[in-house]
């Protein structure tokens, strides 16, 4: 217990020294790595804005996949899937406020409602993140895998830390009763 309770002691420090480096270092940081790619430094900034806005909605969950995109003229166009109609509008409002957005370009796709999904949704949280291997994924307001279920079909979005977790993610999704298939789109970062 004491072990475990160390642990998480530990990484809370890291979070917040890695916060704290991204709030006074980020600019030049962002900076540098967005020249590198032919990104401008205020793109770079948008992107963050965006990102920021997008993960701070308050019905954004596990089961929702916000991604986006900034033009070079600071067009944001927004896509993914969501279970709640309001968390599509919240997110256009959200990041229309941002400074410097021009305009706003809202393809965020509804998920249908479906008892039958729901269903599923439950059952996949329930067998992901209850893996002991993947259940630090679940830590946080929005877990890092999102399990996103339309029509019976599951595709699993995020970042998890290595190969192993990616394929056990797609391995327990796939054993969920009721689903006729699992698209793994999780990324090894």
């Amino acid at each position: 217990m004491k072990n475990r309770l160390h642990a998480l002691q530990v990484i809370a420090a890291t979070a917040l020294l890695i916060l704290a480096g991204l709030a006074f270092g980020a600019p030049d940081a962002l900076a540098g790595s967005a020249r590198a790619r032919g990104v401008s430094t205020s793109q770079s900034w948008l992107g963050e804005q965006v990102r920021h806005q997008l993960v701070m909605l308050p019905w954004y969950g596990v089961f929702d996949n916000l991604q986006y995109r900034v033009s070079g003229d600071n067009e944001v166009i927004l896509e993914g899937q969501v279970v709640n109609p309001v968390t599509k509008d919240d997110a256009q409002k959200a990041v229309r406020r941002i400074e410097g957005v021009t305009r706003v370009v809202n393809n965020i796709e509804v998920l249908p409602l479906s008892t039958f999904d729901n269903q599923i949704r439950r059952a996949e949280y329930r067998t992901i993140y209850s893996q002991p291997q993947l259940s630090r994924y679940s830590l946080g307001t929005v877990p890092q895998i999102h399990i996103i279920v339309k029509n019976g079909h599951v595709t699993l979005e995020g970042v998890v830390d290595n190969e192993t977790d990616r394929n056990v993610a797609a391995l327990m999704a796939s054993e969920v009763p009721g689903v006729f298939s699992v698209t793994n789109h999780l990324q090894v970062g």
